[in-house]
Protein backbone atom coordinates (compact mmCIF):
# COMPACT_ATOMS: atom_id res chain seq x y z
CA UNK A 1 0.00 0.00 0.00
CA UNK A 2 1.35 3.55 -0.36
CA UNK A 3 1.78 5.87 2.65
CA UNK A 4 2.93 9.62 3.56
CA UNK A 5 5.79 8.85 6.28
CA UNK A 6 7.71 11.75 7.62
CA UNK A 7 11.18 10.58 7.90
CA UNK A 8 12.49 12.89 10.31
CA UNK A 9 11.47 16.22 12.32
CA UNK A 10 11.37 19.08 9.88
CA UNK A 11 11.78 16.83 6.56
CA UNK A 12 8.78 16.88 4.03
CA UNK A 13 6.46 13.37 4.06
CA UNK A 14 7.78 11.03 1.32
CA UNK A 15 5.09 8.49 -0.72
CA UNK A 16 6.36 5.13 -0.09
CA UNK A 17 5.13 1.34 -0.62
CA UNK A 18 4.49 0.02 2.38
CA UNK A 19 3.60 -3.52 3.74
CA UNK A 20 -0.41 -4.23 3.72
CA UNK A 21 -0.92 -3.73 7.66
CA UNK A 22 -2.22 -7.07 9.41
CA UNK A 23 -4.73 -6.49 11.98
CA UNK A 24 -3.65 -8.32 15.16
CA UNK A 25 -6.82 -9.83 17.52
CA UNK A 26 -8.91 -7.87 18.83
CA UNK A 27 -8.27 -5.18 15.88
CA UNK A 28 -9.67 -4.73 12.38
CA UNK A 29 -8.22 -3.24 9.05
CA UNK A 30 -9.77 -0.13 7.20
CA UNK A 31 -9.11 0.50 3.41
CA UNK A 32 -9.05 4.18 4.25
CA UNK A 33 -11.96 6.54 2.14
CA UNK A 34 -10.69 9.80 3.39
CA UNK A 35 -7.75 11.15 6.22
CA UNK A 36 -8.73 14.70 7.70
CA UNK A 37 -5.53 17.23 7.94
CA UNK A 38 -5.16 18.53 11.20
CA UNK A 39 -2.37 20.76 13.39
CA UNK A 40 -1.63 18.03 15.35
CA UNK A 41 0.17 15.72 13.16
CA UNK A 42 2.26 18.96 11.80
CA UNK A 43 3.28 19.37 15.23
CA UNK A 44 4.65 15.72 15.20
CA UNK A 45 5.81 16.73 11.80
CA UNK A 46 7.92 20.10 12.32
CA UNK A 47 9.31 18.11 16.10
CA UNK A 48 7.20 20.72 18.40
CA UNK A 49 5.88 17.33 20.14
CA UNK A 50 8.45 14.34 20.73
CA UNK A 51 7.44 11.30 19.05
CA UNK A 52 9.23 8.21 17.37
CA UNK A 53 10.87 9.01 13.50
CA UNK A 54 10.38 7.93 10.77
CA UNK A 55 6.52 7.64 10.80
CA UNK A 56 2.70 7.72 9.36
CA UNK A 57 0.57 11.00 10.02
CA UNK A 58 -2.89 10.66 9.93
CA UNK A 59 -5.73 10.17 12.86
CA UNK A 60 -8.95 11.68 11.31
CA UNK A 61 -10.30 8.12 9.16
CA UNK A 62 -13.55 7.01 7.53
CA UNK A 63 -13.02 3.79 5.27
CA UNK A 64 -14.71 0.43 4.69
CA UNK A 65 -13.32 -2.84 6.98
CA UNK A 66 -11.17 -4.70 4.85
CA UNK A 67 -10.14 -7.44 7.55
CA UNK A 68 -9.98 -8.19 11.04
CA UNK A 69 -7.86 -9.93 13.60
CA UNK A 70 -8.93 -13.27 15.61
CA UNK A 71 -12.02 -12.32 18.51
CA UNK A 72 -13.52 -9.58 16.03
CA UNK A 73 -17.43 -10.51 15.28
CA UNK A 74 -18.94 -7.43 15.82
CA UNK A 75 -17.18 -5.86 12.14
CA UNK A 76 -17.17 -7.69 8.49
CA UNK A 77 -15.04 -6.82 4.98
CA UNK A 78 -17.19 -4.17 3.82
CA UNK A 79 -18.38 -2.48 6.87
CA UNK A 80 -18.43 1.23 6.25
CA UNK A 81 -16.71 3.09 9.81
CA UNK A 82 -15.26 6.41 11.10
CA UNK A 83 -12.86 5.85 13.76
CA UNK A 84 -11.78 8.15 16.36
CA UNK A 85 -8.14 9.69 17.05
CA UNK A 86 -8.13 8.33 20.67
CA UNK A 87 -7.78 4.56 20.08
CA UNK A 88 -9.34 3.31 23.48
CA UNK A 89 -8.04 -0.06 25.09
CA UNK A 90 -11.43 -0.31 26.82
CA UNK A 91 -9.34 -2.28 29.90
CA UNK A 92 -7.20 0.05 31.63
CA UNK A 93 -8.48 2.15 34.99
CA UNK A 94 -9.32 5.21 32.48
CA UNK A 95 -11.52 3.62 30.24
CA UNK A 96 -13.43 1.45 32.96
CA UNK A 97 -14.63 4.65 34.80
CA UNK A 98 -15.94 5.90 31.63
CA UNK A 99 -13.09 8.37 30.70
CA UNK A 100 -11.22 7.00 27.58
CA UNK A 101 -10.06 9.97 26.11
CA UNK A 102 -7.87 9.56 28.93
CA UNK A 103 -6.94 6.07 28.44
CA UNK A 104 -3.54 4.99 30.10
CA UNK A 105 -2.73 2.50 27.26
CA UNK A 106 -3.28 4.70 24.46
CA UNK A 107 -1.08 7.26 25.95
CA UNK A 108 1.50 5.09 27.03
CA UNK A 109 1.78 3.05 24.07
CA UNK A 110 0.80 5.04 20.52
CA UNK A 111 1.10 8.54 21.97
CA UNK A 112 4.83 8.04 23.88
CA UNK A 113 5.72 5.22 21.44
CA UNK A 114 4.17 4.86 18.09
CA UNK A 115 2.87 1.25 18.21
CA UNK A 116 -0.53 -0.33 18.77
CA UNK A 117 -0.92 -2.32 22.36
CA UNK A 118 1.08 -5.36 22.05
CA UNK A 119 4.04 -2.78 21.66
CA UNK A 120 4.67 -2.87 17.81
CA UNK A 121 3.81 -0.96 14.87
CA UNK A 122 1.44 -1.83 12.08
CA UNK A 123 3.36 -0.05 9.41
CA UNK A 124 6.36 -1.37 8.21
CA UNK A 125 8.66 -1.09 4.90
CA UNK A 126 8.70 -3.19 2.59
CA UNK A 127 11.87 -4.47 4.14
CA UNK A 128 10.67 -5.13 7.58
CA UNK A 129 11.35 -1.93 9.14
CA UNK A 130 8.81 -0.22 11.88
CA UNK A 131 7.39 3.03 11.19
CA UNK A 132 5.25 4.83 13.84
CA UNK A 133 1.87 5.52 14.14
CA UNK A 134 0.87 8.98 14.81
CA UNK A 135 -2.39 8.00 16.02
CA UNK A 136 -3.75 5.18 13.43
CA UNK A 137 -1.33 6.11 11.00
CA UNK A 138 -4.14 7.57 8.35
CA UNK A 139 -2.16 8.92 5.71
CA UNK A 140 -1.86 5.72 4.07
CA UNK A 141 -4.30 3.27 1.94
CA UNK A 142 -5.04 1.19 5.00
CA UNK A 143 -5.00 1.57 8.85
CA UNK A 144 -5.59 -0.75 11.49
CA UNK A 145 -6.97 0.25 14.31
CA UNK A 146 -8.52 -1.71 17.75
CA UNK A 147 -12.07 -2.42 17.39
CA UNK A 148 -12.75 -0.37 20.38
CA UNK A 149 -12.50 2.32 18.01
CA UNK A 150 -14.21 1.21 15.10
CA UNK A 151 -17.76 2.66 14.81
CA UNK A 152 -20.56 1.64 12.27
CA UNK A 153 -20.87 4.43 9.67
CA UNK A 154 -24.61 4.83 8.66
CA UNK A 155 -25.28 4.60 4.49
CA UNK A 156 -27.42 7.62 5.26
CA UNK A 157 -23.63 9.77 5.74
CA UNK A 158 -20.90 10.36 3.12
CA UNK A 159 -18.35 8.03 3.53
CA UNK A 160 -15.27 10.40 2.71
CA UNK A 161 -16.72 14.13 4.53
CA UNK A 162 -17.68 11.56 7.33
CA UNK A 163 -13.86 11.09 8.39
CA UNK A 164 -13.65 14.68 10.66
CA UNK A 165 -16.07 12.81 13.29
CA UNK A 166 -12.90 11.78 14.11
CA UNK A 167 -11.39 14.45 15.13
CA UNK A 168 -12.62 18.06 14.25
CA UNK A 169 -15.97 17.07 15.37
CA UNK A 170 -15.34 14.81 18.56
CA UNK A 171 -12.82 17.30 19.87
CA UNK A 172 -16.04 20.11 19.65
CA UNK A 173 -18.23 17.90 20.61
CA UNK A 174 -15.91 16.82 23.49
CA UNK A 175 -15.29 20.36 24.67
CA UNK A 176 -18.66 21.53 24.60
CA UNK A 177 -20.38 18.32 26.46
CA UNK A 178 -18.08 17.87 28.45
CA UNK A 179 -15.37 20.08 29.69
CA UNK A 180 -18.01 23.34 29.15
CA UNK A 181 -21.42 21.79 30.37
CA UNK A 182 -22.92 24.10 28.15
CA UNK A 183 -26.32 24.95 28.69
CA UNK A 184 -28.75 26.36 26.16
CA UNK A 185 -29.00 29.96 26.77
CA UNK A 186 -25.44 30.06 27.53
CA UNK A 187 -22.66 32.65 25.55
CA UNK A 188 -19.83 31.57 23.74
CA UNK A 189 -16.02 33.20 22.26
CA UNK A 190 -14.18 30.78 20.15
CA UNK A 191 -10.58 32.45 20.03
CA UNK A 192 -9.55 30.27 16.68
CA UNK A 193 -12.09 29.83 14.05
CA UNK A 194 -9.89 26.86 11.71
CA UNK A 195 -10.86 23.27 11.65
CA UNK A 196 -11.47 22.37 15.36
CA UNK A 197 -12.78 25.98 16.22
CA UNK A 198 -14.98 26.68 13.27
CA UNK A 199 -16.97 22.87 14.93
CA UNK A 200 -16.70 24.13 18.08
CA UNK A 201 -19.43 26.84 17.07
CA UNK A 202 -21.05 24.68 15.15
CA UNK A 203 -21.74 22.39 18.31
CA UNK A 204 -22.60 25.58 20.75
CA UNK A 205 -25.33 26.55 18.73
CA UNK A 206 -26.63 22.52 18.62
CA UNK A 207 -26.34 23.14 22.77
CA UNK A 208 -28.52 26.03 22.44
CA UNK A 209 -25.66 28.87 22.88
CA UNK A 210 -27.60 32.12 22.62
CA UNK A 211 -24.67 33.86 21.40
CA UNK A 212 -21.28 32.59 19.92
CA UNK A 213 -18.46 35.21 18.70
CA UNK A 214 -15.95 34.24 16.41
CA UNK A 215 -12.32 35.40 17.34
CA UNK A 216 -9.99 35.06 14.40
CA UNK A 217 -7.13 37.30 12.16
CA UNK A 218 -8.56 36.13 8.71
CA UNK A 219 -11.53 37.60 7.45
CA UNK A 220 -12.24 34.73 5.23
CA UNK A 221 -12.18 32.23 8.24
CA UNK A 222 -14.62 35.00 10.28
CA UNK A 223 -17.10 35.03 7.18
CA UNK A 224 -16.66 30.87 6.83
CA UNK A 225 -17.42 31.26 11.30
CA UNK A 226 -20.80 33.44 10.52
CA UNK A 227 -22.34 31.01 8.06
CA UNK A 228 -21.85 28.39 10.38
CA UNK A 229 -23.95 29.79 12.87
CA UNK A 230 -21.65 32.81 14.75
CA UNK A 231 -23.55 35.51 16.59
CA UNK A 232 -20.73 37.99 16.15
CA UNK A 233 -16.92 38.01 14.81
CA UNK A 234 -14.07 39.63 15.82
CA UNK A 235 -10.72 40.41 13.79
CA UNK A 236 -8.30 40.08 16.31
CA UNK A 237 -5.68 41.62 13.94
CA UNK A 238 -7.24 44.91 14.38
CA UNK A 239 -7.81 45.64 17.76
CA UNK A 240 -8.34 43.87 21.62
CA UNK A 241 -10.57 40.64 20.76
CA UNK A 242 -11.12 40.50 24.67
CA UNK A 243 -12.38 44.10 24.32
CA UNK A 244 -14.59 43.32 21.48
CA UNK A 245 -16.09 40.31 23.48
CA UNK A 246 -16.82 42.33 26.12
CA UNK A 247 -18.35 45.32 23.92
CA UNK A 248 -20.50 42.32 22.44
CA UNK A 249 -21.71 41.26 25.96
CA UNK A 250 -22.25 44.29 27.65
CA UNK A 251 -19.54 43.94 29.54
CA UNK A 252 -20.14 40.78 31.06
CA UNK A 253 -17.88 38.51 28.95
CA UNK A 254 -18.73 35.12 27.99
CA UNK A 255 -19.99 31.71 29.63
CA UNK A 256 -17.18 30.10 27.97
CA UNK A 257 -14.39 30.80 26.01
CA UNK A 258 -13.35 28.45 23.46
CA UNK A 259 -9.08 28.58 22.65
CA UNK A 260 -8.06 26.37 20.07
CA UNK A 261 -4.64 27.59 18.76
CA UNK A 262 -2.31 26.49 21.67
CA UNK A 263 -0.91 29.89 22.10
CA UNK A 264 0.46 31.26 25.75
CA UNK A 265 -1.39 34.78 24.58
CA UNK A 266 -4.64 33.48 22.90
CA UNK A 267 -5.07 31.23 26.39
CA UNK A 268 -4.61 34.41 28.48
CA UNK A 269 -6.87 36.50 26.04
CA UNK A 270 -9.40 33.71 26.37
CA UNK A 271 -9.52 34.09 30.17
CA UNK A 272 -10.51 37.71 30.03
CA UNK A 273 -12.91 36.81 27.90
CA UNK A 274 -15.09 34.72 30.44
CA UNK A 275 -18.03 35.81 32.59
CA UNK A 276 -17.48 35.82 36.53
CA UNK A 277 -17.94 32.35 37.24
CA UNK A 278 -16.96 31.20 33.55
CA UNK A 279 -15.19 28.49 31.74
CA UNK A 280 -11.98 28.37 30.23
CA UNK A 281 -11.66 25.30 27.33
CA UNK A 282 -7.88 25.13 26.02
CA UNK A 283 -8.21 22.60 23.10
CA UNK A 284 -5.18 23.37 21.03
CA UNK A 285 -1.45 22.18 21.59
CA UNK A 286 1.39 23.62 22.33
CA UNK A 287 5.08 23.18 22.27
CA UNK A 288 6.36 21.17 25.13
CA UNK A 289 7.48 23.54 28.91
CA UNK A 290 5.17 26.48 27.04
CA UNK A 291 2.97 28.27 29.42
CA UNK A 292 0.03 30.59 29.75
CA UNK A 293 -0.66 33.89 31.45
CA UNK A 294 -3.39 33.41 33.95
CA UNK A 295 -4.14 35.72 36.58
CA UNK A 296 -4.40 33.89 40.12
CA UNK A 297 -5.93 36.48 41.98
CA UNK A 298 -9.38 36.77 39.22
CA UNK A 299 -8.93 32.94 39.10
CA UNK A 300 -9.89 33.02 42.74
CA UNK A 301 -11.72 35.11 43.53
CA UNK A 302 -14.21 35.13 40.28
CA UNK A 303 -14.57 31.80 40.42
CA UNK A 304 -13.05 30.99 37.40
CA UNK A 305 -12.19 27.22 35.91
CA UNK A 306 -9.69 26.56 33.45
CA UNK A 307 -9.95 22.68 31.58
CA UNK A 308 -8.32 21.04 29.36
CA UNK A 309 -10.15 18.74 26.90
CA UNK A 310 -8.58 16.34 24.10
CA UNK A 311 -11.47 14.99 22.90
CA UNK A 312 -14.55 13.34 23.80
CA UNK A 313 -15.63 9.99 25.63
CA UNK A 314 -15.12 7.71 22.86
CA UNK A 315 -17.18 4.74 23.51
CA UNK A 316 -20.02 6.85 24.23
CA UNK A 317 -19.95 10.06 22.66
CA UNK A 318 -18.98 9.01 19.21
CA UNK A 319 -22.48 6.58 18.65
CA UNK A 320 -24.18 10.16 19.75
CA UNK A 321 -22.39 12.14 17.48
CA UNK A 322 -23.38 9.58 14.05
CA UNK A 323 -26.57 9.57 15.90
CA UNK A 324 -26.99 13.16 15.21
CA UNK A 325 -25.47 13.30 12.07
CA UNK A 326 -27.47 11.01 10.39
CA UNK A 327 -30.91 12.95 11.59
CA UNK A 328 -29.59 16.25 10.44
CA UNK A 329 -28.18 18.24 13.50
CA UNK A 330 -24.85 18.47 12.39
CA UNK A 331 -23.48 18.73 9.10
CA UNK A 332 -20.25 16.50 8.58
CA UNK A 333 -19.61 18.36 5.20
CA UNK A 334 -20.50 21.92 6.21
CA UNK A 335 -16.60 23.24 7.15
CA UNK A 336 -14.57 21.24 5.12
CA UNK A 337 -13.34 23.06 1.95
CA UNK A 338 -10.15 21.92 0.41
CA UNK A 339 -9.65 18.08 -0.60
CA UNK A 340 -5.91 16.98 -1.47
CA UNK A 341 -4.82 13.64 -2.93
CA UNK A 342 -2.07 11.76 -0.79
CA UNK A 343 1.12 12.47 -2.91
CA UNK A 344 -0.38 15.98 -2.21
CA UNK A 345 0.42 15.61 1.67
CA UNK A 346 2.83 18.25 1.85
CA UNK A 347 0.93 21.18 0.17
CA UNK A 348 -1.67 20.31 2.18
CA UNK A 349 0.10 20.93 5.21
CA UNK A 350 2.04 23.76 4.11
CA UNK A 351 -1.32 25.29 3.07
CA UNK A 352 -2.28 24.83 6.88
CA UNK A 353 0.79 26.27 8.22
CA UNK A 354 0.40 29.24 6.90
CA UNK A 355 -3.19 29.48 7.79
CA UNK A 356 -4.95 29.57 4.65
CA UNK A 357 -7.25 26.61 4.80
CA UNK A 358 -10.40 27.52 5.75
CA UNK A 359 -12.21 24.99 8.31
CA UNK A 360 -11.20 21.71 7.11
CA UNK A 361 -8.84 19.94 4.34
CA UNK A 362 -9.52 16.39 4.03
CA UNK A 363 -6.84 13.99 2.18
CA UNK A 364 -9.07 11.49 -0.19
CA UNK A 365 -7.26 8.14 -1.13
Amino acid sequence: MKAAVVPAAGAPAAIEDLRLPEPQAGEVRVKIAACGVCHSDLHVARGHLQFPMPFVPGHEISGTIDGVGAGVSSFRPGDRIVSSFIMPCGTCAACERGRDDLCETYFAMNRAKGTLYDGTSRHYRQDGTPIAMNMMGGMSQYAVVPVTDAFALPASLPLEESCILGCAIMTAFGAVKNAAQLRSGQTVAVVGAGGVGSNVLSMARLFGASTVIAVDVREDKLSAARALGATGAIDASRGDPVAGVMAMTGGRGVDAAFEVLGRPETVGQAFQMVADGGRVIVLGLAKPHETAPIGITRLVRRGISVVGSLGCRVRTDMPELIRLAAEGKLDVQASITRRYRLDQINEAYAAMERGEIVGRAIVVM
